[in-house]
């Protein structure tokens, strides 16, 4: 897993409730478009999910 993958994973787990990819981005401090192409990654991958629409959270 690449370091931005892994950076959005982090910042996720970590939040403890479902973030959008702009909060991410905020908490993270990673480019948008970084961390947008990351989680089509996680997502493509199970490691994520969506509980409500835009929001998304580490696979439990």
């Amino acid at each position: 897993m690449d370091d931005v993958r892994q950076a959005v994973l982090d910042a996720l787990r970590a939040a403890g409730e479902p973030l959008s990819a702009g909060q991410i981005a905020e908490r993270t401090g990673l480019d948008r478009k970084a961390v947008d192409k990351a989680m089509d990654a996680l997502k493509k991958a199970g490691e994520i999910e969506s509980p409500v629409r835009c929001k998304w959270q580490p696979k439990a």
